[in-house]
């Protein structure tokens, strides 16, 4: 399918729509859905040949039924207005344990009751202190998510707007004012508890406790603000199932999306624009549009329109993907192995060993101790495995990796990724009554179920620029100069940001979608 017409003298006619959405990932299709339910002409140009972007499910083991969340995996920050709005089939299951972290022949259980979770902190640290400040430090960011959460769909607030709606002036001085480290270090005394805490500040952030520029603060705060409640859930048939859903509500609504079909010029006047892409079969076509919402990056956008790019950002993380043949034994004993990996798993990432990898990976050097989380996704929903690898006991883990920015990969890629998998493993492995090697399971070719990608892979597969998940920092969600009224204007009157590098963007949301759709509409 092609939207030019010839015309004499080999010129192109562009089909004109209200609106071109650049990108088929789950926040350019929120906007289409939302632009198509309006009433709007719409066209979504995607240049993989699925939609989804990074929120897609994949069998990635040849041979393997195992559906798994490739890339995102979690869904903390997608509001149930959208869900509703949009008539979305999807939905997601809570985990019975909110995290376990190893420590020593013990360790700390957080989740499945409160006395549980007391007991745990009390073993850990000789004293019910450690878990009062817990309960006290989430009692203060839980207020905080019910107040702000609402607010991310809804224009931009001004500073004063939303320390007004916290109206809390020492929770807005944690999260907004100082280097977060601060707030940790005088709320806890244990260094494992501390290191539990600042981990939401690092999720695809490298940065550190201290930082003067507060981005370890803008990273915590939307990880604890989903929802209004901070609970990271698991997406039911993978996160997948949530971009099928959003791709269903967009055509039923009347939007056009083509899949392998990439843009590579965006022009307008600030009234009008014309869209270049490329088809399957390497024709160029056009297609003209009111509106231009663009699902990628700001430097990819600058490059679309033939401006000057932003300096380019750098993700610091590592994906792991696995398939075991079954769960692994812990050396902790009192802890079932259901339970320590039905939440959040954390490896090496106490408070002091969070410091050591940051300043080694920001001198040029991979962690010794790399710091990482697990989770299994299968315990929660089993529904991701066929029925043969769930009767015969199998499951899958996820691995997030810390502090390993893409400079580190950037002389050997290959060889700094094995060496880093591997140093991942040995922290692991430093918990467990036997190897992950060997509950690993093997695909069809007899090779070992587990793939990983690091910040360059991230580029080369997503066109994330330097495999930056956010596309770049964070920020605050409250108004700044040049904002505009949603967080997704540029200079461009007519061509909106949808993506994750919008204001208010980041995570598996849709609310850089819905807001610029809102943008577009003049709502």
């Amino acid at each position: 399918m092609t939207d030019r017409a010839p015309r004499p003298g080999g010129h192109a006619a562009p089909r004109a729509y209200d609106a071109v959405v650049v990108g088929g990932g789950h926040n350019g299709l929120t906007a289409a859905a939302y632009l198509a339910r309006a009433g709007r002409t719409v066209l979504v140009l995607e240049r993989l040949e699925v939609t989804g972007g990074a929120a897609v499910s994949t069998r990635p083991f040849a041979g393997v039924d195992a559906r798994l969340s490739r890339y995102s995996y979690l869904v903390s920050l997608l509001p149930a207005k959208i869900v509703r709005d949009l008539g979305l089939r999807f939905a997601v299951r809570k985990r019975s344990v909110s995290s376990y972290t190893p420590h020593g022949d013990g360790g700390l259980l957080v989740g499945g009751g409160e006395e549980r979770t007391r007991a745990s902190f009390a073993a850990l640290t000789g004293s019910d202190r450690a878990y009062e400040a817990w309960r006290e430090f989430y009692g203060r960011t839980g207020r905080a998510a019910r107040r702000i959460f609402p607010t991310l769909t809804e224009p931009l607030p001004t500073r004063a707007g939303l320390r007004a709606r916290l109206d809390d002036p020492e929770t807005w001085r944690t999260l907004f004012e100082e280097p977060l480290g601060l707030a940790v270090e005088r709320a806890f005394a244990d260094d494992l508890v501390r290191g539990v805490v600042l981990t939401d500040a690092l999720i695809g952030t490298f940065t550190h406790a201290h930082d003067p520029s507060l981005r370890q603060n803008r990273c915590f705060l939307y990880h604890v603000i989903g929802g209004g409640t901070g609970d990271w859930n698991v997406p039911v048939g993978g996160m997948g199932a949530l971009t099928d859903a959003l791709a269903d509500a967009a055509r039923a609504a009347g939007a056009t999306i083509l899949t392998g079909h990439e843009v590579t010029r965006v022009e307008t006047d600030g009234r009008r624009a014309e869209v270049t892409y490329r088809t399957p079969d390497g024709t160029e076509a056009t297609a003209a549009a009111g509106h231009v919402l663009v699902n990628a990056s700001p430097l990819h956008l600058a490059e679309l329109l033939g401006e000057t790019p932003p300096p380019p950002p750098e993700g610091a993380q590592l994906k792991v993907n696995m398939l075991l043949t079954r769960l692994p034994r812990l050396r902790d004993r009192s802890v079932d192995p259901r339970e320590a990996f039905a939440g959040t798993f954390h490896i090496a990432e106490g408070y002091e060993q969070l410091a050591t990898a940051h300043a080694e990976a920001a001198a040029g050097r991979l962690p010794t101790a790399p710091p990482s989380e697990i989770y299994c996704h299968s315990l929660t929903d089993p529904t991701i495995l066929g029925p043969d690898l769930a009767a015969g006991g199998h499951h899958t883990l996820t691995l997030f990796g810390l502090h390993t920015p893409a400079r580190l990969f950037a002389a050997d890629h290959d060889a700094a990724r094995a060496a880093l998998l591997g140093a991942t493993f040995d922290q692991l492995d430093a918990h467990l009554d036997e190897p992950i090697a060997d509950c690993l399971a093997r695909d069809a070719d007899g090779r070992p179920c587990v793939e990983a990608r690091t910040p360059l892979d991230l580029e080369r597969e997503l066109r994330l620029p330097g495999g930056h998940i956010f596309h770049r920092d964070l920020s605050f969600p409250y108004a700044r100069e040049g904002a505009g009224r949603w967080g997704v204007e540029t200079r461009h009157a007519n061509v909106l940001l949808c993506g994750a590098g919008a204001v208010r963007g980041g995570g598996v949301s849709g609310i850089p979608g819905h807001n610029a759709a809102m943008a577009a509409l003049g709502r």
